[in-house]
């Protein structure tokens, strides 16, 4: 595993995330594919798709961001991954 975090790409993740609207803060839960983890040390970020619908939404989360309360992995991938980056399921989702 890569330090600060417990998932790889290709993890099925949670990641529920503080949303602040005026004076109340509610937690916003997105769930998806990691696609690839990239930084080092204080500015490792980390992506994740998922399909709303049929259009596909990205997000690029900072692991070391306060608004993140939490990540819990739901699922790990059914094959082996081999690459570090998993780019290839953007084309992939839209056939």
């Amino acid at each position: 595993m890569i330090s600060g975090i417990d998932f790889v790409p290709g993890d099925i993740l949670k990641v529920y995330q503080k949303i602040q609207e005026g004076e109340k803060t509610r937690t916003q839960i997105f769930e998806g594919v990691v696609l690839g983890i990239s930084g080092r040390g204080e500015n490792k970020m980390f992506t994740v798709r998922k399909l709303v619908g049929d259009v596909a939404v990205e997000k690029i989360f900072p692991v070391n961001s306060p608004n993140i309360e939490k990540t819990v992995v739901k699922a790990h991938s059914k094959n082996k991954v081999r690459r570090s980056k998993l780019y290839y399921l953007r084309k992939k989702a839209n056939n």
